[in-house]
């Protein structure tokens, strides 16, 4: 089943982002993760492929994540942890629970709560996929100096993801690496932030 998912990473934005578009291939149902860039530019992917948006993702509210919800007529879901400040103009905002899952044609994409980065940050897994948005990069990981950032939060987090297979492919949320997608495995020995065995260790690389 695994190879009727779509996966199409898009580098939009000023600020590097990586915007994901996952789709059945039998359905054509669609879903956006993180939109980073005028909704257009979105929707002329979407259209060329033949597929139907149903819903969009995000991982988390700053506003490089967020471009132009307001414009999508789907249902739009954020972590009910999220803080307020950081709430987008959605049209239709849903807020979901730590371990809900949402389908995509025959596919469940499961939310995982990892706050860090924001109150509300969270991951998106789907059939070993998982998209981290900004908890972690490809040899660093979210920063936790903004309004709501929390250090240990976000180190703790970083267990929750370390717990998965090894054989999880990891989409981040930014191109800020050597690569633009990763094996778990591999990371925990590349990323640095991963690899720390304890909380002091983690807090004296974020400086």
């Amino acid at each position: 089943m695994a190879d009727d998912l779509y996966i199409r990473q898009m580098l939009l934005g000023d600020l590097e982002n990586f915007t994901y578009i996952l789709a059945d291939k039998a359905s054509g149902a669609a879903c956006v993760i993180d939109p980073a860039a005028d909704p257009a530019t979105i929707k002329a992917v979407l259209e060329k492929e033949k597929f139907s948006l149903k819903m969009i993702l995000l991982t988390h509210g700053h506003y490089d994540h967020v471009v132009g919800v307001d414009k999508y007529d789907v249902p739009v879901h954020l972590s009910s942890a999220e803080a307020v400040f950081y709430l987008p103009a959605a049209k239709h905002l849903t807020r979901t629970l730590d371990g809900e899952k949402v389908r995509l044609g025959p596919f469940v994409i499961e939310a995982l709560h990892t706050p860090g980065h924001t109150p509300g940050c969270q991951c998106f897994l789907v059939e070993g996929n998982l998209f981290t948005g900004d908890t972690l990069f490809m040899e660093a990981v979210g920063r936790t100096d903004f309004p709501g950032g929390d250090a240990r939060q976000l180190f703790n987090s970083l267990q929750r993801v370390k717990a998965l297979p090894d054989t999880t492919v990891v989409w981040p949320g930014h191109n800020y690496g050597s690569g633009r997608s990763g094996i778990l495995g591999d990371m925990k020995r590349s990323n640095p932030y991963l690899a720390c065995e304890d909380i002091k260790e983690f807090l004296s690389y974020l400086g």
